[in-house]
């Protein structure tokens, strides 16, 4: 199994953060299959070979997730991508 870790800051408030990361669970659901369910501050999502989460902190979002086996073959590409979708939505 692999793992990506991503600490990404933002200037955004909570409401707005939020909102960017519905954005970017969005994406990552149309491109990966992904199910993604908030609890709390926490956006869960997850899929046959993928389970993560992405979490809300002030001025900081935590973007984690574990890949199974063939997704681990991918997981430069899979983080590249992650990256720049929080760039884009977080600033």
């Amino acid at each position: 199994m692999s793992n990506i870790n991503i600490v990404h800051p933002t200037t955004l408030e909570m409401d707005k953060a939020r909102s960017a990361v519905d954005q970017v669970a969005a994406k990552l659901t149309q491109e990966y299959g992904l199910v993604c369910q908030w609890q709390g501050d926490m956006l869960r999502f997850e899929r046959p070979g993928v389970n993560g989460s992405i979490q809300l902190m002030p001025q900081q979002v935590h973007f984690n997730a574990e890949l199974g086996f063939p997704f681990s073959a991918m997981q430069d590409m899979l983080e590249s991508a992650v990256r720049k979708a929080l760039a884009e939505r977080l600033g």
